[in-house]
C-alpha cells in the first residue's frame, strides 16, 4: 500500500474551500426543520448571542410559525405525485426498484431545496445487499469537488467524498479475498475497530454531521477517502499491416517499436505505423486518513467517467443559492411579528379588578376577595359609600400598531417569493373561487417552480444515463489496453 499524501492534502484543501457552503446549508436546514431563533445577533454591548436568547432577555417568549417546512413539503409532494404518474424507463426499472429510487429522489429533492445541491453516487460493486449497480445520495458535508462554473459540471477535474464504513464493510470492499490485505487493513484501522461498540449507542434522530472532521471518522467507523482525478496519459495508436491488427500501447514502447521497424525494414516487410496522442482518463484512489492508498485504478465503467452525478443551483458565476434561502428573511419577520403580538397580548389588562381599599368588608381578607372573584358564581359583599365608585373590572385590547396587517403581508410575501401559493399547497379555496380559477392558480404556481423542477429532472436524466453506463464494464479491448499500459 503506497502513500499519496500530496493528493490527500489537496483533497483536504478542496473540502475546506466548501466550508462556507456547508455552514449556509446547516443554517437553512435548521430553519427548514423549525430551529429558527439560533442566528447570532448583537446584544447592544458588542457581544453576539442567539436571537432567541436576546428576545428572552427583553421579556418576550420566542415563538415559531414554521412556514418553510410547509413550502418544502408542498414542492416535494407535487414532485412525488408527478413522478408516480410519469412513464418509467423499462431499462432501469430493476435498478430503480432495488435502490428505491423514488424514495431517494424525493429526499434528494428536499436536500436540493434546502442547500441547492443534488449529489448522487452510482457504482457497480459488491455490498452486503449483493453485487450490482447501487445508487446513493451523497451528503454535501461529505463531498468535495474543484470549483465549478459550468451548470453541466463538465469542468470537474477532481471529485470525491469521505466514507465512514464499518469494519465488516471495509473488509468486504477492500480486502479482495486476501487474508494478508485484511490484516493490513486491521492494522491501519485498529483504533477505529476497537471503538466500534460505542457507535451502537449513538442518539437516534440526532444530526450526525454537524461536527464532521475530514481526518477523523464517526465513533466506531473507519474513514476512507475516495477521490477521482482527471489525468492525462501519453499513448501510441499502432497499426500492423501484416497481421491487420490495431492496438494501443504506452508511449514508453516507442523504442521497442523503432527496433521492430528497423528489423522489418531490413527484411523488406511492412512496418508498424504508430501515432502519438495524449488522452484524458479518470483515475480513482481510495485512501486512509494517513495517506495509504488501499485501492486504485482507472474507471472500470462503460461510460469511462467518475461515478458521481452533480447538480448545483443556479451556479451563476459559480454561486449556489437554494430555494429555502429566498424565504429566510420572510420567515424571520413572521416569527418576530408573532412574538410581538403575543407579547402585546400578554402585557394587556385582562379582567383586572379595581377594588377600593376603603370598601373591603371587615369579615373578609384580600385573599378571600381574590378567591371569590376567580371562582364561578362567587359573591363579594361590600359596604357601598355615597359618592364613591364600586369595584370595577378592567379589560383592554392590545395597542393596534399594525402588527396583524404586517403579519398578513409577510405571509403573502412568503407565497410570492417562493412561488408556492395556497392553491399549490392544497388549501381550500373560498366559495367565490371558481374551479377554473383554482386550476389556473395551480398552473401559474407550477410555472414559477418549473426552473427548479426541470433542473432536478435534468439531474435525474444524467443519473439514469450513468446507471446504464455503470451496468456495463470496460469492453475487453479497452481492458487489454489498460493491462498493456499498466
Amino acid at each position: 500500500m503506497n502513500k499519496n499524501t500530496n493528493l490527500l492534502w489537496l483533497c483536504y484543501k478542496t473540502w475546506l474551500s466548501a466550508a462556507d457552503l456547508r455552514e449556509r446549508r446547516n443554517r437553512y436546514k435548521r430553519y427548514t426543520y423549525g430551529e429558527q431563533w439560533g442566528d447570532l445577533v448583537d446584544d447592544g454591548t458588542g457581544h453576539y448571542i442567539p436571537e432567541g436568547e436576546l428576545a428572552s432577555r427583553m421579556g418576550k417568549k420566542p415563538l415559531t410559525n414554521n412556514l418553510i417546512r410547509q413550502l418544502v413539503k408542498s414542492v416535494v409532494g407535487r414532485f412525488r405525485n408527478a413522478a408516480a404518474q410519469s412513464p418509467k424507463d423499462e431499462s432501469t426499472v430493476p435498478i430503480s426498484a432495488a435502490n428505491q429510487l423514488d424514495e431517494l429522489d424525493s429526499r434528494l429533492l428536499e436536500e436540493f431545496l434546502i442547500s441547492g445541491c443534488a449529489i448522487q453516487r452510482v457504482g457497480n460493486e459488491m455490498r452486503r445487499q449483493g453485487n450490482g449497480v447501487w445508487v446513493d445520495n451523497v451528503n454535501p458535508r461529505h463531498f468535495f469537488v474543484n470549483t465549478l462554473t459550468d451548470p453541466r459540471a463538465w469542468d470537474i477535474e477532481l471529485i470525491g467524498m469521505i466514507h465512514d464504513l464499518s469494519y465488516q464493510e471495509l473488509l468486504m470492499r477492500f480486502a479482495n479475498g486476501s487474508r494478508h490485505r485484511a490484516q493490513m487493513l486491521r492494522q491501519i484501522y485498529s483504533a477505529d475497530i476497537n471503538s466500534s461498540i460505542s457507535s451502537l449507542a449513538s442518539s437516534l434522530g440526532a444530526s450526525l454531521t454537524d461536527s464532521l472532521e475530514f481526518f477523523r471518522a464517526s465513533p466506531g467507523k473507519c474513514r476512507v477517502i475516495e477521490v477521482w482525478t482527471l489525468e492525462s496519459r501519453e499513448r501510441l495508436r499502432c497499426h500492423d499491416p501484416e497481421s491487420a491488427s490495431y492496438y494501443i500501447v504506452t508511449a514508453d514502447r516507442q523504442t521497442a517499436l523503432d527496433k521492430e521497424n528497423k528489423r522489418r525494414q531490413k527484411e523488406g516487410r511492412s512496418m508498424i505505423e504508430s501515432r502519438w496522442e495524449l488522452v484524458a482518463h479518470w483515475h480513482c484512489r481510495y485512501m486512509t486518513p494517513t495517506g495509504e492508498v488501499i485501492h486504485e485504478g482507472d474507471s472500470p465503467y462503460g461510460h469511462r467517467q467518475h461515478p458521481f452525478v452533480v447538480k448545483f443551483y443556479p451556479l451563476t458565476d459559480g454561486e449556489i443559492h437554494s430555494f429555502v434561502e429566498d424565504v429566510i428573511d420572510q420567515q424571520r419577520y413572521v416569527n418576530r411579528l408573532i412574538t410581538l403580538i403575543d407579547h402585546i397580548m400578554g402585557a394587556s389588562a385582562k379582567g383586572v379588578l379595581l377594588f377600593p381599599e376603603d370598601q373591603l368588608p371587615a369579615s373578609m381578607t384580600w385573599e378571600h376577595i381574590v378567591n371569590n372573584w376567580s371562582a364561578c358564581n362567587g359573591v363579594i359583599p361590600y359596604e357601598p359609600k355615597a359618592g364613591l365608585p364600586g369595584p370595577q373590572q378592567v379589560t383592554s385590547k392590545g395597542t393596534d400598531i399594525g402588527a396583524y396587517e404586517l403579519l398578513s403581508l409577510e405571509m403573502k410575501l412568503m407565497e410570492d417569493v417562493s412561488g408556492v401559493n395556497g392553491a399549490l399547497q392544497g388549501k381550500t379555496a373560498s366559495a367565490m373561487t371558481s374551479a377554473t380559477l383554482y386550476e389556473t392558480q395551480i398552473k401559474n404556481a407550477t410555472i414559477a417552480l418549473t426552473d427548479l423542477y426541470e433542473t432536478f429532472a435534468s439531474f435525474r436524466r444524467q443519473r439514469d444515463s450513468k446507471i446504464k453506463g455503470s451496468r456495463g464494464r470496460v469492453p475487453r479491448c479497452a481492458a487489454m489496453v489498460e493491462e498493456r499500459e499498466s
